[in-house]
């Protein structure tokens, strides 16, 4: 589930902008012109971080934040201003913002600081040079595409969704075409080899992949 951004601005150009660069690095974001729009889109919805410009009509970002925290929202709070005076970047601090950036800026300057407040969510795993991207099912090693057979895949797929846990042999004997204590101690170390994976064998329990 992606992270949430109300950013209120009146600079329409900048707006865009910052909308753009923003949802096309996985963000949603709702997008205000106005302090009374930006309100009531925080009364409407639940957000992870707010952006807010100072000077914008109705009312402005100092009043609006202010009036949140007043309703017990605490909602991670960036300013962006060309008021850069130590008066005003005080007052935002005091309002309980966490960071004040100065206009004009880079709009990757932006970006570096939301990723800093809302890491996004991966669905990759990594672990030394292997890489798995669960939502391609696809495998890489060393950055070239890594292609399982079926019976690799299973026994991987098996200790990843228990990572970190004790997998009985039993249960991975079951991902095996001809099943034998022999075939799957071959075909974990072939998997090993293959991928430079951490499994560790537990003589006469099973196998665990450590996690990343």
């Amino acid at each position: 589930m992606s992270k949430s951004i109300l950013l209120l601005e009146d600079d329409r150009l900048l707006a865009e902008t910052l909308y753009e660069m923003l949802e096309e690095s996985a963000y949603s974001v709702d997008l205000a012109t106005t302090g009374d729009e930006a309100a009531e889109l925080s009364y409407a919805n639940s957000y992870d971080l707010y952006i807010f410009d100072i000077n914008v009509p109705d009312i402005d970002g100092f009043e609006l934040l202010e009036a949140l925290r007043e309703a017990k929202d605490h909602t991670p709070t960036i300013f962006m201003s060309a008021l850069v005076d130590i008066k005003n970047i005080s007052k935002g601090f005091e309002l309980g913002a966490q960071d004040y950036l100065k206009k004009p800026f880079f709009p990757e300057e932006l970006l570096i600081r939301v990723k800093a407040k809302l890491p996004l969510e991966t669905d990759l795993f990594i672990s030394g040079d292997f890489t798995f991207d669960e939502k391609n099912d696809a495998f890489t090693y060393k950055g070239e595409r890594l292609s399982l057979g079926s019976s690799q895949q299973a026994l991987f797929k098996s200790l990843y969704s228990n990572r970190g846990r004790v997998v009985d042999k039993e249960i991975l004997l079951e991902c095996l075409e001809n099943p034998s204590s022999t075939a799957l101690r071959v075909a974990i170390n072939k998997l090993k080899q293959t991928t430079g994976l951490a499994i560790e064998n537990l003589r006469g329990v099973g196998y665990v992949l450590e996690k990343s």
